[in-house]
C-alpha cells in the first residue's frame, strides 16, 4: 500500500517549510533575484541526500557546481559536507573539479584526520585519472597555496604516491617523491617501499638507488623491508658489491638481516653463475647458519640450481641430501634443477631414476619436469619415449609450453621424421600454443639438413604473414652460415615483407643481396619490386647492378 504524500518524507516541521518556499519561490517567474547562499539549509540537503532539492537549490541560486562547491568552502563547510557534495556533483553533472578543489577537499580531509577517505577517493579511477592529468609541480604548488602545513602536505602526497604506485603509474610516483623533498616534505617508509618495489619490478634500478639515498638523505627511517627491496634490486641488475654494502650499511644501522635477506644475494650469486660465485653463495649461507637463521626450500633451490648451472652436479646432490637430513622436503623446483643438471651433463639415467624418486615421494611433475625429462630423450634420439612423455603432459591435466613442443620438433627432426615434424607444427597452429623464433629455427635447420629448401621457403613465409620479419631474417642468416643458400622465392618473401611494413629501403638492400648473390629475379620479384616500390613513388637503387625490369 502507497502511504499518503504527506507521510512519504519525516523531516522536521521547520525544514519541510524551507524546502516548500524554496521550490514555490523558485516555480514563479524569473524576474526575482537569486537567492542567497544558506550553508545551514545546503548541509541538510547534502547530509540527508536529498539531491533532487539540492538541484533545485543550485539552479535558484544561480551558480554552476564548481561554484556551489567554492560557496561551500567558502562557508567553511565540515567535510561531511563537502565530501558527499563534491562526488555526488562529479557523477551528476559529469564534470571534473578543478585542482584547488580536490586540494582543499585532501587538506580538510586530512586536517580530520580522515585519511582513508582521502585513500578512497584516490583509489577511484575517475578521480585517479583526474588528479593525474595535473603534474606532480602543479598539485606541489596548490597544495602549498591552499595550506601551509607541512605535515597535513606531507600526508596527502604520500597518499598520492601509493596510489600511484597502486595503479602502476611508476613515473608519476617517482617524480612526486622526487618533487616532494625539495619542498620539505617527508613522506613514510610504507610509501617509499612500495615505490621502491614496483621499480625493481620495472627494472629501473638506477631509480631505486635513488630512492634510497634519499630515504637516508630525508631521515625517513628506513626499516628491514627497505633493505630487503634495495637488495633485490641490486642483486636482480647483478650489482652484487652494491648489494653487499647495502647488507653491510642494514646492519650498521641496527637492521638485522632475514632469511629473505640471505636468500636474495644467495640467490643473486647463483644467477651470476661460475666457480667463484657459488663459492659466495655458498658461504653467506654459512654466514645465516651461524647466525642461528635456518635456511629454507628458497636457500637450498637457489645453490643446487647454481651448482647444477656451474656443472657442479656432485655439491648439488650433497646439499639435496642434506635439506632432507634438515627436515626439508624437496619440492618441484628442487627436483626440476637436479633432473636438468644430471641431463645437461648426459647423465640421463640418473636423472630418470630422479624423476621416478620425484613421483615416489609424491611431488607431482610440472610441465618443466616434463621438458626437461623430454629434452633428455631428445639429445639421445630416444624419439619415441620424447614422445610418450609428451602424450603424458596431456593425460596428467598439464598444457604443454612452446618448449615442450620445439623439444619433441627436434626430436623428430634429428631422427628425420619430417612428416610427424610437419604435423606437429600444424598442430601448434591451430592450438593454443603459437611458434616462436626457436620453432623455425628448429625446423628450418631440420628442412635444410633434408635439402627441402621449397619448405624452407614456406616457413619463412609464415614467419612474414605473422609480422616476424627479424625472425625470418635471422633464418637466412643461419641458413647462409650453414652453407644453405637461399633461393629466389627466399627473398622474395623479404622484399614484399619490407615493402608492405613500408621499409622501402630495406627491401631495396635485399633486391641488391640477391643480385649480389648471382641469383636471377623472376617475374615475382619484377611484381613485387614495380607494384611495392616503382608505383609507390620509390626508384630502386641497384648498386652496379644491371636489373632491366620488364615491359
Amino acid at each position: 500500500m502507497i502511504p499518503p504524500p504527506l507521510q512519504r518524507f519525516r523531516f522536521p516541521c521547520c525544514y519541510c517549510i524551507r524546502v516548500l518556499r524554496l521550490l514555490n519561490y523558485s516555480s514563479q517567474s524569473g524576474n526575482h533575484p537569486p537567492l542567497p547562499f544558506d550553508l545551514s539549509h545546503a548541509s541538510i540537503l547534502i547530509t540527508n541526500q536529498h539531491w533532487h532539492a539540492l538541484k533545485t537549490l543550485t539552479n535558484s541560486t544561480a551558480t554552476t557546481p564548481n561554484t556551489f562547491l567554492q560557496l561551500l568552502y567558502n562557508s567553511n563547510a565540515p567535510y561531511d559536507v563537502l565530501l558527499p557534495y563534491f562526488k555526488w556533483s562529479q557523477q551528476e553533472y559529469q564534470i571534473s573539479h578543478s585542482l584547488e578543489h580536490y586540494c582543499k577537499l585532501f587538506y580538510i580531509l586530512a586536517n580530520a584526520n580522515k585519511y582513508n577517505k582521502i585513500r578512497s577517493l584516490l583509489d577511484n579511477p575517475v578521480i585517479n585519472n583526474a588528479v593525474s592529468t595535473y603534474t606532480c609541480c602543479s598539485i606541489l604548488i596548490m597544495l602549498d597555496r591552499v595550506c601551509d602545513n607541512v605535515c597535513a602536505n606531507s600526508i596527502i602526497v604520500d597518499l598520492l604516491v601509493l596510489s600511484y604506485v597502486k595503479k602502476f603509474k611508476t613515473d608519476l610516483a617517482f617524480e612526486m617523491f622526487d618533487r616532494a623533498g625539495d619542498y620539505g616534505l617527508k613522506l613514510s617508509v610504507n610509501s617509499c617501499n612500495q615505490l621502491i618495489n614496483l621499480l625493481v619490478r620495472e627494472d629501473k634500478f638506477g631509480s631505486v638507488e635513488f630512492v634510497y639515498r634519499e630515504m637516508v638523505k630525508r631521515r625517513i627511517e628506513v626499516n628491514l623491508n627497505t633493505f630487503n627491496a634495495v637488495i633485490n634490486g641490486l642483486c636482480k641488475a647483478g650489482r652484487m658489491q652494491k648489494a653487499e654494502d647495502v647488507f653491510e650499511d642494514m646492519q650498521v644501522r641496527g637492521v638485522m638481516p632475514s632469511v629473505v635477506t640471505f636468500n636474495t644475494i644467495i640467490g643473486g650469486y647463483c644467477k651470476k653463475g661460475g666457480a667463484a660465485k657459488m663459492y659466495k653463495a655458498d658461504s653467506f649461507m654459512k654466514e645465516m647458519v651461524k647466525r642461528n637463521i635456518v635456511p629454507d626450500n628458497v636457500t637450498y633451490n637457489a645453490l643446487i640450481d647454481g651448482f647444477c648451472k656451474a656443472e657442479n652436479v656432485s655439491a648439488a646432490m650433497s646439499l639435496f641430501k642434506k635439506m632432507q637430513v634438515n627436515g626439508l622436503k624437496p619440492n618441484v623446483v628442487t627436483y626440476n634443477c637436479l633432473i636438468n643438471g644430471l641431463s645437461c651433463l648426459g647423465k640421463h639415467d640418473e636423472a630418470l631414476a630422479l624423476w621416478d624418486q620425484m613421483v615416489e615421494s609424491g611431488v607431482k611433475p610440472s610441465v618443466v619436469t616434463y621438458n626437461v625429462v623430454m629434452n633428455g630423450f631428445s639429445k639421445k634420439k630416444m624419439v619415441k619415449k620424447c614422445k610418450e612423455v609428451f602424450d603424458d603432459i596431456f593425460k596428467q591435466g598439464l598444457a604443454p609450453n612452446a618448449y615442450t613442443y620445439n623439444t619433441l620438433l627436434n626430436a623428430y627432426l634429428q631422427g628425420g621424421l619430417l612428416e610427424e615434424a610437419g604435423k606437429l607444427y600444424k598442430s601448434m597452429l591451430e592450438g593454443t600454443v603459437s611458434p616462436n623464433v626457436s620453432t623455425y629455427n628448429c625446423l628450418i635447420a631440420g628442412y635444410s639438413r633434408a635439402g627441402d629448401i621449397e619448405a624452407v621457403n614456406r616457413l619463412v613465409d609464415d614467419m612474414k604473414n605473422r609480422g616476424n620479419i627479424r625472425a625470418a631474417l635471422n633464418v637466412m642468416t643461419r641458413m647462409e652460415k650453414e652453407g644453405r643458400r637461399p633461393n629466389v622465392a627466399t627473398y622474395n618473401v623479404l622484399i614484399k615483407a619490407f615493402c608492405e611494413k613500408g621499409k622501402l629501403d630495406e627491401a631495396n638492400e635485399f633486391v641488391n643481396k640477391m643480385l649480389e648473390k648471382g641469383l636471377v629475379p623472376n617475374h615475382m620479384t619484377y611484381d613485387i619490386v614495380r607494384e611495392k616500390m616503382m608505383e609507390q613513388g620509390y626508384v630502386p637503387d641497384i648498386d652496379g647492378h644491371l636489373y632491366n625490369y620488364p615491359s
